[in-house]
């Protein structure tokens, strides 16, 4: 599949910076990493790695607070210090009216004009664009939102692979400008691993709305579309009973679905 593919921090919260960017580096398939804004104290050396090692930056912005605008242009603000590829965003809150979050949307998209960054919403729960009928309204109303798709949350959300939902996930892939490729199912955001035998039709299902995806982007002549292979550690990743091992590696899932999704023809 002709994508950038990059690596997110999660689930490396126990290597120094340094040492992320060294061990992401230290493989062939990333050019460039997704992770929160760095603390003021690792902002140089932040700074300095990304130029080291030649990465691009996704930098991820989470809004919270009594005002969740304010929260998002201080944010960005932030994040253009370190000239980002594209911004992912956690934008407002699932228990938000509809009037407001869609008067929070339109004041974001008049601050994403006045940059030269990409900003898409991540479909995510707990967010406003945690189910896909409200997703798909708020893109019906606002035709210039894009999306940071993850419809791994949307499995768990609607309890299934989103069989009956296809209006609306036909909306939400012609808006998405990033991917996060995990693959949920129908009880979970995040299957123990994406090569096992048993959840191979939810990889097959994902793997279609990423493809469809992508042909849009190529469709419009774009650059390829950005994909973070983003499975996270406890509590997405499940554990074994009593022993509270993993029952996978973290770091073997997310290189495997990179070179899933490389190798993909």
């Amino acid at each position: 599949m002709k994508a950038t593919l990059f690596k997110s921090f999660w689930g490396m919260e126990h290597l120094s910076l340094e040492e992320k960017f060294a061990l992401i580096a230290s493989q062939d398939y990333f050019a460039g990493i997704e992770c929160p804004l760095p603390t003021k104290e690792n902002e140089s050396q932040f700074r300095e790695l990304l130029s080291q090692y030649g990465f691009d930056y996704i930098a991820m912005i989470f809004t919270a607070g009594d005002d969740h605008l304010s929260s998002f242009e201080a944010q960005i603000e932030q994040a253009l210090r370190f000239n980002p590829r594209l911004i992912n965003a956690h934008s407002a809150k699932d228990s938000m009216p509809y009037q407001q979050q869609l008067d929070y949307f339109d004041k974001a998209i008049a601050v994403q004009k006045s940059i030269a960054v990409p900003v898409g919403h991540e479909t995510h729960r707990g967010r406003a664009m945690f189910t896909p009928w409200g997703t798909a309204q708020l893109l019906r109303d606002l035709p210039e939102l894009q999306l940071t798709a993850d419809f791994s949350h949307w499995c768990c959300v609607c309890e299934s692979l989103l069989e009956d939902q296809k209006e609306n996930l036909a909306l939400a892939i012609e808006r998405t400008i990033h991917i996060h490729s995990r693959v949920g199912y129908s009880q979970g955001p995040q299957v123990p691993h994406p090569a096992a035998a048993e959840y191979q039709h939810e990889l097959a299902t994902h793997m279609g709305w990423w493809e469809q995806i992508v042909a849009i982007q190529e469709q419009k002549g774009l650059p390829p579309m950005t994909i973070t292979p983003e499975f996270g550690p406890s509590p997405y990743m499940p554990r074994v009973p009593f022993t509270n091992e993993p029952v996978s590696d973290l770091w073997e899932v997310c290189l495997w679905m990179a070179a899933y999704i490389r190798d993909r023809k």
